[in-house]
């Protein structure tokens, strides 16, 4: 309640665009930095299950062949 108090005399523009303006500019490096890292992480996640898709695709698919009548690999 104490900040809705604060907040009651202050003409609209400063509630909704210098308050706002004054936080994207104090804490827009942290926010930006929290962002970075949270898509970075998405993506290494996403990398990560197509690879091991890939390597168990390739291993069913050399297991499932048929063994060659010439005695090779």
């Amino acid at each position: 309640m104490a900040v809705r108090g604060l907040l009651a005399g202050l003409p609209w523009w400063v509630k909704w665009v210098a308050i706002p303006v004054a936080a994207v500019v104090l804490f827009g490096g942290a926010l930006a930095t929290v962002a970075y890292f949270v898509v970075s992480l998405l993506f290494k996640a996403l990398a990560f299950v197509a690879l091991v898709g890939g390597l168990v695709y390739v291993v069913r698919k050399f297991r499932k062949s048929p063994p060659s009548s010439d005695g090779g690999w």
